[in-house]
């Protein structure tokens, strides 16, 4: 596939995690073949840099910023992240970093929905996101895990212009909607999730095989909490990296 130069607001564009960098360049460079590329010099950075497929950049890094174990954060295309920031209030959630300028590379906010699950937004500027989307090593799909399913029901649609589709079964699955594209998932928390565990967004990656993936997870220190296993769109599994961040495998039909 060509690399993504552009995406379309309201998309899941970017994704970044702050940690302990190079044992997070060890365990995510070995398990999906990424390289990593500094954003600049350290002193002008604070130490950020990119993850890259294919000479795409695909992630990024930094040092952790937060008490608790490292997270992935999941970034929404917006042309706006000011006008976002006052949809979000406006609808219920918090601004936890109001919008701000990153040098020349774009905007960006933070935010909590209503059930505190965090998210944050990117208004491009030279960097547009993720140049590889949908494919092996490559952000494939976010995920809403949540407390509150009926608090985040009109809180997205009201920030995002989404749609929501419920899919009725032994758990119900809900599918955003940007138009017809697809865009998010969201699910209540399973109960096997312990208590102290908020609502998140789940950042899923894309790989060639998830069995081999999640052995390869094990080995390199980090644990599979959950599949892998069958849905009707392929196949998956939920991982913690050695640090305790979680993240998905998926790999679509």
């Amino acid at each position: 596939m060509p690399p993504v130069d552009r995406h379309e607001p309201g998309t899941a564009s970017w994704v970044d995690i702050g940690t302990e960098i190079e044992p997070a360049k060890q365990f995510y460079g070995s398990l999906f073949g990424w390289g990593t590329q500094d954003a600049g010099p350290p002193e002008q950075t604070g130490g950020y840099g990119f993850f890259t497929k294919l000479g795409n950049l695909v992630a990024g890094y930094g040092p952790q910023m937060n008490p608790g174990p490292p997270a992935w954060a999941v970034y929404f295309a917006v042309t706006d992240a000011d006008a976002v920031a006052r949809k979000v209030e406006a609808a219920g959630g918090t601004v936890v970093v109001a919008a701000m300028d990153v040098m020349t590379a774009g905007r960006m906010g933070v935010f909590q929905d209503p059930g505190g699950a965090f998210f944050s937004v990117w208004q491009p500027g030279d960097h547009p996101g993720a140049g590889l989307l949908g494919e092996a090593g490559a952000l494939s799909w976010v995920e809403l895990n949540t407390r509150d399913v009926e608090a985040a029901k009109p809180f997205y649609p009201a920030v995002f212009g989404w749609t929501l589709e419920s899919h009725e079964g032994e758990m119900t699955y809900h599918e955003f909607h940007l138009g017809s594209e697809s865009v998010g998932g969201m699910l209540s928390m399973p109960p096997q999730v312990p208590a102290e565990v908020p609502s998140h967004w789940l950042a899923y990656f894309g790989v060639d095989e998830v069995d081999s993936s999640a052995t390869r997870v094990k080995d390199l220190g980090g644990a599979v909490v959950a599949g892998p296993m069958d849905f009707p769109g392929g196949r998956f599994a939920v991982a913690t990296d050695p640090q305790g961040a979680a993240f998905g495998l998926l790999r679509m039909a």
